[in-house]
């Protein structure tokens, strides 16, 4: 679209690549002091997943989005199938630590935050079967947070907004552990903007 000068809304190509690619965007989280968690890149061995991140991890591919090809792997016999469906979706795979908690979102709109918002799904994850069937998700905003937790979400999603040369606008996702930490999952660069997105939802938020 660049090339042949026709307009777009959102960021950038070099944005939208770095965000796409969830290895290069928690490698640039961590050098912006952006908390993700811990990760390797397949292929693995269960016995590195457990020394290095321990169990439960995440698998999936390191390219795609709508939690496509995603598992939670619980045992180390079941870290080979896990990277195997993955791969049927892209040519890396990325095996990250299991962060349990609560699942907080937040919109970036011209480098500033909207509301923080919480997503319960029905599922372990906020799934593909949970983003896109009526009733397996509900979502609140504003997500009922202390006003300490709402202002630092806000922060580093605006943070990892720009880690990622980000424009325009885009939607960071959190989790916030039992602890009270927060940890950056990834950022959106493409949003849904139906009525019933996190986007606009997070926009009303603040009265947007």
């Amino acid at each position: 679209l660049d090339v042949i000068g026709v307009p777009y809304t959102g960021s950038g190509a070099l944005g939208s690549a770095l965000a796409m690619d969830k290895d290069v965007s928690k490698h640039l989280f961590r050098q912006a002091g952006i908390p993700t968690a811990p990760w390797l890149m397949a292929p693995v061995t269960a016995d590195e997943v457990r020394s290095t991140l321990g169990w439960p991890v995440v698998v999936k591919p390191s390219k795609q989005g709508s939690t496509v090809g995603l598992t939670v792997v619980q045992r180390p016999d079941q870290i080979l199938d896990a990277v195997a469906l993955a791969a049927r979706y892209d040519d890396e795979v990325l095996v990250e630590t299991f962060v349990p908690g609560r699942e907080l979102t937040v919109g970036i709109l011209h480098g500033q935050a909207l509301a923080v918002g919480e997503i319960i799904p029905q599922h372990e994850v906020f799934d593909y079967e949970c983003k896109y069937t009526p009733g397996m998700a509900r979502e609140i905003f504003p997500a009922v947070i202390t006003p300490e937790v709402a202002t630092e979400c806000g922060r580093l999603g605006v943070a990892a907004h720009r880690a990622l040369k980000l424009g325009g606008y885009s939607r960071v996702d959190f989790r916030l552990t039992p602890g009270g930490e927060l940890v950056c999952l990834e950022a959106n660069t493409l949003p849904g903007l139906t009525r019933t997105s996190l986007m606009p939802q997070s926009a009303a938020g603040v009265g947007s």
